[in-house]
């Protein structure tokens, strides 16, 4: 007499544990393995089902945040303009450990000057700012002139943090940018030049993620600044030099494009 077995059935709402499925292509190619090979290839394969199966279980990850940077605009070395004449020795560059500001300068000088001779001009800054002011170097870090060319001013490194000396107590964790020419009340900024400044800002600035639109925390490092040694004053991160310093600099004309420039900054790092 033959005894049937019991049949075990599970209890509702418990689900099987059950062996992965390995597919039927899997199992053919792993017929091509040595022994061990083939039982080593089988487990990873069922592990890996297995795990496919989990992860299409879990939610999607956050999206990371925008990096808001900007291109680096072209900028031309300080080789262009520094000849082995006027070159003057002087010691190495300092650097902080980034940029969250801009400071943006004219340098005073005339306006009326074909771009060819933008090199002969920064040279003659350089002169007078290490000759008769006895400074190491050129104070900006860049200077852009009336056709929108950018030079490379002070020595270091265009993509590194380098300590200028452009705004007495803010040259830290700052750059300053000249715009060849004198641009005071009812002077024409030329177009060229205010877009060079922008991108020049949204790169630089983009390096740190300032949003050249917003206002930054600054310790002053001078009394002789517009605030005291040690003060902590609140300014544009995209700022013109009298907001550091007892100046009529940049002149009023292009400190009213300021606004205008933050803005074409701000979207060329890709902000709203």
């Amino acid at each position: 007499m033959r005894v049937e077995r019991p049949v075990r059935r599970r209890p509702r709402g418990v689900r099987s544990r059950r062996t992965p499925r390995i597919p039927r292509a899997a199992l053919v190619a792993l017929g091509w393995l040595p022994g061990l090979a083939a039982v080593t290839a089988l487990a990873l394969c069922a592990n890996g089902v297995e795990d496919a199966a989990t992860t299409a279980a879990k939610p999607p990850a956050a999206r990371p945040a925008v990096a808001h940077t900007a291109a680096r605009p072209p900028i031309v070395p300080r080789s262009a303009w520094l000849d082995r004449d006027t070159w003057r020795e002087q010691p190495p560059p300092r650097y902080d450990d980034k940029v969250v500001a801009v400071f943006i300068h004219h340098t005073d000088s005339p306006n009326a000057y074909d771009c060819a001779e933008s090199p002969r001009i920064i040279r003659y800054l350089y002169s007078g700012q290490t000759g008769s002011r006895d400074w190491d170097d050129i104070g900006y870090n860049f200077l852009v002139d009336r056709c929108g060319t950018i030079y490379e001013g002070r020595a270091g490194g265009t993509d590194r943090p380098v300590t200028g000396a452009h705004t007495q107590g803010f040259n830290h964790r700052t750059a300053g940018i000249a715009a060849l020419g004198t641009f005071t009340a009812g002077v024409e900024v030329p177009k060229a030049m205010t877009d060079s400044i922008a991108a020049l800002a949204a790169w630089k600035l983009g390096l740190s993620g300032v949003d050249p639109r917003a206002e930054v925390r600054l310790v002053s490092s001078h009394s002789g600044s517009r605030y005291a040694r040690g003060t902590t004053a609140t300014l544009h991160a995209l700022a013109g030099h009298q907001e550091g310093y007892m100046t009529t600099c940049p002149g009023a004309a292009l400190m009213a494009e300021l606004p205008e420039i933050r803005d074409l900054a701000a979207r060329l790092q890709g902000r709203r």
